[in-house]
Order: C-alpha cells, then structure tokens, then sequence
C-alpha cells in the first residue's frame, strides 16, 4: 500500500523482501522488486545508486529477540554510516509498531545521531499500522518531508 501511494505520487519506486513470495508480490503491485535483507546492510547499499530516500518500514518486523536487536541496532548504525557515500539525502523509520519498544528507540537514537553528524534528513514515523490508511500516508509524509528543503514538507 505504501508503495503504490508512492507510485501515486510521483516517485520512483523500489520494494525489498528477502523472500520470493514478498518480491512476488511487490512485482504484482507494480512496484520493482529487488531482493535485500536489513540483517546484510551491504545488500541495501547494493539498491541505493539511483535512490533519494530510504524508507525502513519495520517497526512491525517479527523473530528472533538478538536477530531484531542487531537489525535496529548495529546494522542499522552500519547502513547510515555508509549512506553518507551514496546519493541517498533521507532516511524515514518507521519508530512505532509491535517490535519491541526499545528497540525502535534505539534506531531513532542512531539516525537522530547521524541527522547531527552528517547532516542525514531523518523521518521518524510514529503511526500505528491497525489503521493501514493513517499509517500509509504518515510514511508517504514522511518521505516528502525527509526530501524537502529545511525539512519541510513540499
């Protein structure tokens, strides 16, 4: 949903999964697939050459308790220290869901740090996913404001 609002708004859109049935599906929406897991920050940075903003909607992500930990901690310290060589100028994160409370906070702590270190555009999105249609366009709001000037929304 997040995507094709996206599409519908004008921009070009990539969707990632590191399942088949979720590229599957992003195909099937009209949105191009490509395969990355945020456990392998190597395999986001390989898609971002042609990418303006992030969106890192995993606020609702599930699993293992030290695979998450290391998803919205130390891999995601790794993905933004290396955005700063890339074309990337915003990063929305989706920080409410029903991962775990501290974990979301620890990676809205991360890329506050690198909005005041590197000058990283940073979104962060609190919007409960129970309501599809609110959570969809507080993220493609997000995503106007990580790319507009001084952070304002276009």
């Amino acid at each position: 949903m997040l995507g094709q609002r996206l599409l519908a708004d004008g921009w070009a859109v990539r969707g990632t999964s590191r399942r088949q049935g979720g590229l599957a599906a992003i195909e099937a929406a009209g949105i191009e697939p490509a395969p990355a897991d945020p456990e392998r920050p190597g395999t986001l940075l390989e898609l971002v050459g042609d990418v303006a903003v992030v969106v890192l909607a995993l606020g609702s992500a599930s699993g293992d308790p030290e695979l998450l930990g290391a998803i919205h901690r130390p891999r995601l310290q790794a993905l933004v220290e290396r955005l700063v060589d890339t074309p990337v100028r915003g990063v929305v994160y989706e920080a409410s869901g029903s991962a775990d409370p501290e974990l979301l906070a620890g990676g809205a702590e991360i890329l506050r740090a690198a909005n005041r270190t590197w000058r990283i555009p940073v979104e962060l999105v609190e919007a409960p996913r129970e309501d599809p249609s609110a959570w969809v366009l507080a993220m493609a709001n997000g995503v106007s404001r990580a790319i507009s000037p001084a952070g304002k929304p276009k």
